[in-house]
């Protein structure tokens, strides 16, 4: 037979019936149709003509006031905390007798803290103070004033007299790698004679740049230095690369929250809700003047008397600023003044505009009453 001959009927029937049923629940079609509705009468609500600029700011001095009586919290456990703390300046003391420097963070102010372990714990060392909080700090006159402090410690600690170098020039005269070579290399005995350096917020606004961390690195290694600083900023350890953290500063960390108010840090920082006003920047002048040095603020001070003594003026030129404070032996030299006046333009004390015959004057941005104060 063959296969082309055979018929093969095929007869499928095929009838499937499928039926879904979606049973949506009656919650979420109100939900949806309450946030749609929600969405066209928030496009359709008429806009606020309101601004920031609107708000009636409190001043200054009204707020601090305000913040100053707010009742400290849960003192008990802070001044248990604070005990556990002093139990351990033993152990401090000797991390740093072993070359360590110490690292305080953690949430509140370790200004007090870091204070009482020098007044209790170090009263054999010389100890010197740098507050980075501050809008600018003089490196050269931190290292400087640590070779002075060092120098006094060598004169009065003489083991075998007239040991200690001669030096043949002042210390402000020298280099700052002069400097940091003599605080390394002197001294080959092993005596655990130091300089401790406190520095409050060295993550602070005058010490954030990188030449000054570099600095700070390079002091923090010298064999008769030691450092004790504290961090707030969340992103402090960035300033740092790896040679910095374990082999210059070779820190110690210690988590010591205090839950104490950061009120002297933030002194010189303006708060957000007060009105800065000319009162305002009256009160930041005189703050940023009390922390130069006096030489600085009799600078300022023979600006400030010229600009009250000539309102009309466009401001004192640079040459007359140069001349007075020569007579009266405030500045050696115009690189001594310019360094003054670099500062005073950091801090805006003072700036800078062309008078009418074309020479630079230098000017208070403030008002005559703003200066007498």
């Amino acid at each position: 037979m063959d296969i082309n001959d055979v018929d093969v009927d095929v007869d499928v029937d095929v009838d499937v019936d499928v039926d879904v049923d979606v049973d949506v629940d009656d919650e979420d079609l109100d939900f949806s149709r309450s946030y749609f509705l929600a969405k066209e009468l928030a496009s359709s609500a008429k806009k606020s003509g309101h601004k920031l600029s609107d708000i009636e700011l409190v001043s200054e001095e009204e707020l601090r006031a305000a913040v100053a009586n707010l009742k400290p919290k849960h003192e008990k456990e802070v001044k248990n905390l604070m005990v556990g703390y002093k139990n351990l300046y033993h152990k401090w003391l000797f991390e740093l007798r072993c070359g360590f420097g110490l690292l305080m963070y953690g949430f509140g102010s370790k200004k007090a803290l870091i204070e009482d372990f020098a007044s209790t714990a170090l009263t054999e060392f010389s100890v010197l103070v740098i507050n980075g909080y501050l809008q600018s700090v003089n490196i050269k006159q931190v290292i400087i004033a640590v070779a002075e402090l060092f120098m006094e410690e060598v004169k009065l600690n003489r083991k075998t007299a007239g040991s200690y170098p001669k030096i043949q020039q002042p210390f402000n005269s020298k280099s700052i790698d002069d400097l940091l070579a003599f605080l390394n290399g002197y001294g080959e005995n092993k005596s655990d004679r130091f300089v401790c350096i406190l520095v409050h917020n060295i993550d602070g606004p005058g010490l954030r740049d990188s030449e000054s961390q570099q600095y700070l690195a390079r002091l923090a290694a010298c064999s008769h230095v030691r450092m004790v600083a504290s961090i707030d900023h969340v992103n402090a350890p960035l300033l740092w690369d790896k040679k910095m953290v374990h082999t210059q500063f070779n820190w110690c960390r210690h988590h010591v929250p205090t839950f104490a108010p950061y009120k002297v840090e933030t002194t010189f920082f303006p708060l957000i809700l007060a009105n800065a006003g000319s009162a305002q920047s009256a009160k930041t002048a005189a703050i940023v003047l009390q922390s130069l040095t006096p030489n600085a603020q009799s600078v300022f001070k023979v600006l400030a008397d010229f600009q009250l003594a000539h309102p009309d003026e466009e401001g004192m030129p640079v040459n007359d600023l140069y001349t007075v404070c020569r007579e009266r032996f405030l500045v050696s030299s115009q690189v001594t003044l310019n360094s003054h006046l670099t500062e005073f333009k950091d801090h805006e004390l003072v700036k800078t505009r062309k008078h009418s015959d074309g020479q630079d004057c230098l000017y208070v941005p403030l008002s005559s009453e703003a200066i007498g104060k």
